[in-house]
């Protein structure tokens, strides 16, 4: 397989994370973000959305959005699974994981953050947005989480609500957010104590800046 993907792309850390955890390799292909390789038309050709990640599987189809790549590896590798066989629990895990994938991160986007600028805003308004937005979402998390127990989002094993939640509280340390959820830094610290979690950072990536 082949990982589409940027160094400090929350949506490619995902990918990577879920990999590891499924210990599946996968070469990986660069695309600076802020260079705009993603709408080279060689890359569009792959993604018509020119967004990052993109898994081109070894029979040539590709597939999009990160979390639609991650149940699709869960599906065809189920060892260790990242969702609870109950379909209530399954679907508590997914909405952890989509209230951060869609409700908080696409509002640190690169082509959010430009529009924004090109409104009027300056940097400041911009960067305070964006670190609001986070905040805010993270409060609904931690309140989302407030009733499971283990040491990871849902029980004792990592899984997909993990995998989102990391990369987004890297995301808010680059934005300048407090991290004042301890539920979700333990969490946190939990994971990176795995390999799969340690080896997808964005400093151990080779196109690292």
């Amino acid at each position: 397989m082949i990982l589409h993907g940027y160094f400090r792309s929350t949506a490619s850390w995902r990918v990577r994370i879920a990999l590891g955890l499924k210990g599946l390799p996968a070469d990986q292909v660069f695309h600076h973000l802020r260079r705009g390789e993603q709408r080279a038309p060689a890359f569009l050709a792959i993604n018509p959305q020119g967004l990052l990640p993109a898994l081109a599987l070894d029979d040539g189809r590709v597939l999009t959005q990160s979390l639609a790549i991650v149940e699709y590896l869960d599906e065809i590798h189920p060892q260790p699974p990242l969702l609870p066989a109950d379909p209530f629990a399954k679907a508590q895990v997914r909405a952890v994981a989509q209230a951060i994938a869609c409700d908080i991160h696409p509002v640190q986007n690169l082509k959010v953050l430009a529009r924004l600028r090109e409104l009027g805003l300056d940097e400041t308004a911009v960067q305070g947005w964006a670190a609001g937005v986070i905040e805010e979402g993270l409060d609904a998390v931690d309140k989302l989480l407030a009733g499971q127990s283990g040491r990871f989002a849902f029980g004792d094993a990592p899984g997909l609500a993990d995998l989102v939640l990391v990369p987004q509280l890297g995301n808010a340390r680059r934005f300048g957010v407090p991290l004042r959820w301890s539920r979700l830094t333990d969490i946190e610290a939990a994971c990176l104590e795995l390999d799969a979690f340690k080896s997808a950072v964005p400093s151990a990536q080779p196109d690292a800046e």
